[in-house]
């Protein structure tokens, strides 16, 4: 299989794993919390399971990506990753308790942490300046994973059956149906995804090329050679003879010496790293907050959305799934606007639009939506601008901060990098359920905190705006420092 072939295969693999992760939770999202009610949970094990699935892809995530630095096998860690996920959906699909439940999101949650080392794959097989536009890619395709979930949801709430001793209805369903969809991607990723490295299309090239070049030697090469015209017929002339013929002013054709071969790879690219000369420094620490924070709004805001819809405008889980739907048209769109925006201008400016967009946001949910005025019709367009400001500035923060942080860290260590980078993502999606699920009815000091937050990394960034660019060489030598 050439290169081109595998490397559109494995993309449309990677594709495909973001796809399922949207799926997943787009089809148990609108139900959990109406699941958690019919087993009597109380109403902080909905944060709480939500956080339990983030907490276990925040340890896996940089175990993952350094096992993928080392060894660059992402194949058999993308295939180890789902088992988990395949084992946590059967068990939310089981839901003997509440605690069962709460450890299903735990198991799966370890799933996730494949996502380190798809994002070092991408960056090591990606050149820099095409860098945004993929990663906008797969995000959309995570997106498209939010768009088309809530129709399946659609159909699995028609679900009353029994198999065995398991009941399937429309909230234990979602599990049992995301199980059987990623059994059948480990099928796809084991026949279509290929490990493969830019140096393999280098060497096709390279191959290509060299025969080329041969054959037009050979066809122009001369019977006798000048260099056997120095020796008497029978004999093989001396390289001291093929050297002193040169040094009288005769051409002679000499070869090439031989090419020494290519260096082995270290054995470990962490050989020189350096945590703190990596992760603490101004721009890095930008990013990672622009991480934190907005991934903490989110999902704070998600938490409260089902709760809030039930309490003013009484939304069961269908009304939950086209909600989830529009947004992910909305979404999908954003991140196709950015793909275009991003090969016309710098990340920092993307970046710093998406960071408006959430901060108008952030006001209006604290004035319109932490106290609801108005009739039924006034309080549902202020939910919905709202809710719209929010998912229009995801895809602007989300793209700019991603593509920049895979610039500024080195290339060798980027699964690693993109461990750590997730892991601070997934600490907020972990208190920021945890937040918004204290705080349900006391909106004023949730959302006031979360434009707190904002305000914060808007400052951050307008004083390191200047540093928010990629350097001249992305992969920088960790361990090694100028002499003078």
């Amino acid at each position: 299989m050439d290169y081109r072939r595998k490397r559109r295969l494995t993309f449309f693999t990677i594709g495909l794993i973001f796809l399922l992760s949207g799926i997943e939770y787009a089809v148990i999202l609108p139900t959990i919390w109406r699941y958690l009610q019919t087993l009597n949970a109380a109403p902080y094990f909905l944060g709480l399971s939500l956080s339990a699935f983030s907490f276990s892809g925040l340890l896996a995530g940089p175990l993952f990506g350094f096992w993928s630095d080392r060894t660059l096998a992402t194949k058999k860690i993308i295939l180890f990753a789902n088992v988990f996920e395949i084992v946590g959906n059967f068990m939310y699909f089981m839901g003997y308790s509440k605690w069962l439940l709460l450890c299903s999101r735990l198991v799966a949650g370890i799933g996730t942490g494949a996502g380190s080392s798809i994002f070092g794959f991408l960056t090591r097989n990606t050149a820099p300046e095409d860098r945004s536009t993929v990663f906008a890619a797969v995000m959309a395709c995570r997106q498209a994973g939010l768009l088309i979930g809530p129709a399946f949801n659609i159909f699995l709430r028609l679900c009353d059956f029994q198999i065995g001793p398991f009941t399937v209805n429309k909230y234990t369903s979602p599990g049992l149906f995301m199980c059987l969809l990623w059994i059948l991607l480990q099928f796809v990723v084991l026949f279509m995804y290929c490990d493969f490295t830019p140096q393999e299309e280098t060497r096709q090239r390279n191959g290509v090329e060299r025969e080329e070049v041969e054959q037009e030697e050979e066809e122009g090469k001369p019977l006798v050679g000048p260099n056997e015209l120095t020796g008497s017929y029978g004999t093989v002339t001396s390289v001291k003879s093929r050297t002193s013929s040169v040094a009288n002013g005769d051409v002679t054709h000499v070869s090439p010496p031989p090419s020494p071969p290519p260096e082995e790879v270290s054995s470990s690219p962490f050989k020189n790293f350096s945590a703190s000369r990596e992760f603490i420094r101004e721009e890095v620490v930008v990013l990672l907050a622009a991480q934190f924070i907005t991934l903490f709004n989110q999902t704070a805001l998600e938490t409260m959305v089902t709760p809030l819809t039930q309490k003013f405008f009484n939304f069961g889980e269908l009304e939950n799934s086209i909600m989830y739907c529009l947004c992910g048209v909305e979404v999908i769109a954003g991140f196709l606007f950015v793909r275009w925006l991003s090969k016309r201008v710098a990340e920092r400016v993307v970046l710093a639009v998406g960071l408006i967009l959430c901060n108008i946001s952030s006001v209006w949910c604290l004035i319109f939506l932490a106290n609801p005025q108005g009739g039924f019709a006034w309080q549902l367009a202020e939910f919905i601008i709202g809710v719209f400001l929010q998912v229009l500035g995801l895809p602007f923060v989300a793209v700019a901060q991603v593509s920049l942080f895979s610039k500024i860290t080195s290339e060798k260590t980027q699964g690693f990098s993109q461990g750590i980078r997730r892991s601070v993502g997934g600490l907020a999606t972990i208190l920021g359920p945890l937040w918004a699920g204290g705080l349900t009815f006391n909106l004023y000091v949730m959302l006031g905190l979360m434009m707190g937050l904002l305000a914060l990394l808007t400052i951050m960034m307008v004083v390191s705006y200047e540093r928010l660019v990629a350097p001249e060489t992305v992969d920088r030598p960790t361990g090694t420092e100028s002499e003078d």
